[in-house]
């Protein structure tokens, strides 16, 4: 059974097309006008959308594009009693599923949503399937600091405030972000990530808001940014403090009133994003400087975690040692090693500058290059080699 809308400004269609579905066990709601439909989608979702096109004030192209704005996924049939070739290749290009016309075919009909459900199913079990295959590591620890931020992490998840990971580099800010997104009640919904720092600036506008075909040299088709990618979901900005000012003046518009508009584009799109952002800098500094907009940090940090770096929570070590063993052997198709208590003591005095990040490579070395069992000695000779 599937749960779907119907749209059309005709009373005895809408009640004819309900009358049939809700006998083939579907649950269905009927609008009569486009705004009304989209308040329906908005505030319920559907599986299915029947969308008429001739439809006075807003028709159903708008409609489709809206709906396109909330969610994507989920698939539009449009109908007409003035279809003609040019209207049903505008609905697949604007993202239709398929286009019918009127009288409308109670076969065709049938079939047409039997088929577009089963693909909707299909995307939603991919999903599903990608996030057991890619499932988020868990945070490794059980010091006072980091149980602090895992309880952060469950108080703050539900809710859809905005947060600013701050920590240094290798701690984990990214994990943190990916857990945000896991425990809230978009995760059903991929979380879209941007690395603010590896964009080039003259790029970092279209790689966020998208850009229409010809906005510049390159732009050969129109193209979705990050924002509408995370519409419904999160959007994870790390290495904020290394975006352009002029980036940051959008970012901040797109906070402020849930709208973005493409280079090339004098159109507005709404989103429904919640923000992740993470830095590892002091953005403060960076306020004082003139290089970061204060009130862009005030919208972004509603709720800030910072992420302790390994110094500050040594005791965390052989836990997070007897994991990285177990999972690198695994990765390598070997035993786990033996580690002996002394070269756990002799990690734990480490200065660990690149924190949870150079661990793991310095265990994935000793791993590699050592015998059967780890040795203080070993740590001596292989935990940090000396660069000529």
């Amino acid at each position: 059974m599937s749960k779907i809308l119907v749209v059309d400004d005709e009373k005895a269609i809408r009640n004819s097309l309900k009358e049939i579905l809700e006998f083939e066990k579907h649950s269905v709601d009927i609008a009569e006008d486009g705004e009304s439909a989209i308040e329906l989608f908005t505030k319920n979702g559907y599986d299915l959308v029947l969308c008429d096109i001739k439809m006075p004030q807003m028709d159903g192209i708008e409609v489709l594009e809206k709906l396109q704005d909330i969610s994507a996924e989920t698939p539009v049939v449009m109908i007409s009693g003035h279809g003609n070739i040019d209207t049903a290749v505008e609905s697949i290009k604007k993202g239709a599923y398929d286009f019918i016309e009127k009288p409308l075919d109670l076969n065709r009909i049938l079939i047409t949503i039997r088929n577009a459900t089963d693909k909707s199913s299909l995307i939603k079990e991919t999903k599903t399937l990608k996030k057991k295959v890619y499932k988020t590591d868990d945070i490794i620890g059980e010091s006072e600091a980091i149980m602090k931020v895992k309880e952060m992490i469950d108080r703050v998840a539900p809710t859809d405030a905005r947060v600013l990971i701050t920590g240094p580099n290798g701690t984990g800010k990214e994990l943190v972000a990916r857990w945000l997104h896991e425990k809230s009640t978009r995760a059903d919904m991929s979380l879209v990530e941007v690395n603010c720092a590896a964009i080039p600036s003259e790029l970092i506008e279209s790689e966020l808001f998208g850009h229409e075909k010809g906005a510049f040299t390159s732009a050969i088709r129109q193209r979705k940014g990050k924002f509408e990618q995370a519409n419904n979901s999160t959007l994870f900005l790390d290495e904020i403090g290394d975006m352009s000012l002029s980036a940051q003046a959008k970012v901040l518009r797109a906070l402020q009133e849930n709208k973005i508009t493409r280079v090339g584009s004098d159109k507005d799109i709404n989103v429904n994003v919640r923000i992740i952002a993470a830095t590892n800098k002091n953005l403060q500094k960076e306020i004082d400087s003139g290089s970061f907009r204060e009130d862009l940090f005030h919208r972004l940090s509603v709720i800030i975690i910072q992420v302790p770096p390994l110094s500050e929570r040594i005791d965390d070590i052989p836990i997070l040692v007897n994991h990285f063993n177990k999972i690198i052997c695994q990765e390598h198709g070997i035993p786990p090693r033996k580690i002996s208590a002394d070269a756990i003591e002799a990690l734990k005095k480490f200065s660990w500058t690149g924190n949870i990040r150079e661990l793991r490579n310095v265990i994935e070395r000793l791993i590699i290059l050592c015998n059967k069992e780890i040795t203080a000695n070993d740590i001596k000779l292989f935990a940090q080699p000396i660069i000529k």
